[in-house]
Formats: structure tokens, C-alpha cells, sequence
């Protein structure tokens, strides 16, 4: 970090402190001794998609969380549940420091988290992200479940 006094490049951490979503930090230049404060923020890549024509857009967490919605709707699927759908995708491609996701991967994801949540907001998610074009395809997807027995006790406690 240059000194802004001086142009000196060491400085050293006098005091860090949390501030809002950065870090706060008093720092004191090694030459001339004078004090300055920085803040440190995380810097997030921004996430474009790959569409399924191959076209890139800009990651929108709001489309996402629309679509959600809409298979949920009228389920006992809460919005911190879907929130955190959301966040899991953002941290995901964050973490990987990936800078492209394949819209195809982030709807097997949401439909991964659908599935442990709530098999019925799975299929309507899948109806949609799986294209099903015949009836054998969407009796398949919902054959999936019958090992389980998902009644509505069973969804709300997951």
C-alpha cells in the first residue's frame, strides 16, 4: 500500500476494525510515520451464463429467484429457503472463482435443492428446466419419488 504523503510502498496495520461489508484499517507508513486509512472490500467476479443458444448474459439472482418461485408457488417452501437457493448458487461460482455458468448446471442445482425441499416444486421446476416434450418423460421424473414417501409432514421437516 503507497503512502499517500510520501509515495513510500510499506506500510504497516496500526488497527482493523469491520465496517458495514468492508474492513477498516488505520495503517502508518514505515518512512515518514504518517497515518492513513484503507478499506478492504471483497471483490465479487461478475457471473455471466451461458444460454442455452450459446448467448451470454449477465447473472440476474431476481430471474432466478422468479423462476423459483413460480414452482413453489402455493407450496410450503418459505422465502429463506429460496433465498437461500440463491445464495448457494452465488457462493458456488464465487468460491470456484468461475466467471461463467452454463444455465443448464444452475437449474441442476436448483433442481437438486427443490428435491430436498420439496418433491412437488421439483417436478414443476423440472416441467419447465427439463423441457419434457411427452408424458413418458414427465412420468418419469415423477416415478423418481416412488421409493419415497413424501407426505406434507415429511416435506416441512427438511
Amino acid at each position: 500500500m503507497k503512502c499517500p504523503f510520501c509515495g513510500f510502498d510499506e506500510s504497516k496495520v496500526i488497527d482493523s476494525r469491520p465496517s458495514d461489508d468492508k474492513i477498516r484499517r488505520r495503517r502508518e507508513c514505515i518512512k515518514c510515520r504518517g497515518r492513513f486509512t484503507t478499506y478492504e472490500v471483497v471483490e465479487i467476479p461478475l457471473l455471466m451464463v451461458e444460454k442455452k443458444g450459446g448467448i451470454f448474459e449477465p447473472f440476474d439472482r431476481n430471474k432466478l429467484i422468479k423462476g423459483i418461485f413460480t414452482a413453489i408457488k402455493k407450496r410450503p417452501v418459505t422465502i429463506d429457503q429460496v433465498s437461500e437457493i440463491a445464495d448457494y448458487i452465488e457462493n458456488y461460482y464465487a468460491n470456484e472463482l468461475k466467471t461463467v455458468a452454463k444455465s443448464k448446471e444452475i437449474g441442476e442445482i436448483v433442481l437438486n435443492k427443490l428435491r430436498e425441499i420439496d418433491p412437488i416444486s421439483y417436478i414443476r421446476f423440472a416441467s419447465v428446466y427439463e423441457d419434457f416434450t411427452d408424458i413418458a418423460s414427465f412420468v418419469a421424473a415423477i416415478s423418481e419419488f416412488e421409493n419415497h414417501d413424501y407426505s406434507e409432514a415429511d416435506a416441512s421437516e427438511k
